[in-house]
């Protein structure tokens, strides 16, 4: 019970150390990350194209909306184990990615909101598209000068 509580109040070094290894990401080896990388990207791939097969369904808005959303918060987790979570948190609250963040954070909350509350299937379609574009927007970011060559190039495609 002790223990416990010098937990709570942050006097156990070791805990901490702990708790900031696993924060941090660095508990794990870089393979092991590499490994849940993979799989965790590959299963949000995986759910977002059965969300997308699960549309033409009667009904399958719905199922649409969960299995699409899951697939974008899967393949967003999956960073985490590159970086660390607090590393990707830092990183998605950046002056250059906040408005995409919330965006995006918005839309993947507002197309569950569309599909089962609010019922209805165009808005629920509408916030999918917005995830797609908020998320490759998002992605594009961490590539350098990748943004400005796809802004140019619709400048160039519409100018």
């Amino acid at each position: 019970m002790e223990k416990l509580r010098r937990v709570l109040r942050g006097e156990d070094d070791e805990e901490q150390g702990l708790t900031s290894q696993v924060l941090d990401g660095s508990s794990l080896s870089f393979n092991t990350r590499v490994k849940w990388f993979a799989i965790c990207f590959i299963c949000g791939i995986l759910c977002s194209l059965l969300g997308t097969g699960l549309l033409w369904l009667p009904g399958g808005i719905k199922l649409f909306a969960v299995f699409y959303t899951l697939g974008n918060i899967a393949a967003l987790a999956s960073t985490c184990f590159l970086m660390g979570p607090v590393k990707q948190l830092k990183k998605m609250f950046e002056p250059t990615r906040l408005i995409v963040t919330i965006v995006m954070l918005l839309s993947l909350i507002l197309t569950l909101f569309a599909a089962f509350w609010w019922q209805k299937k165009g808005l629920a379609l509408l916030f999918c598209i917005l995830q797609f574009m908020a998320m490759t927007w998002y992605s594009l970011s961490y590539i350098p000068y990748a943004r400005d060559a796809v802004l140019k190039c619709f400048t160039s495609c519409l100018g």
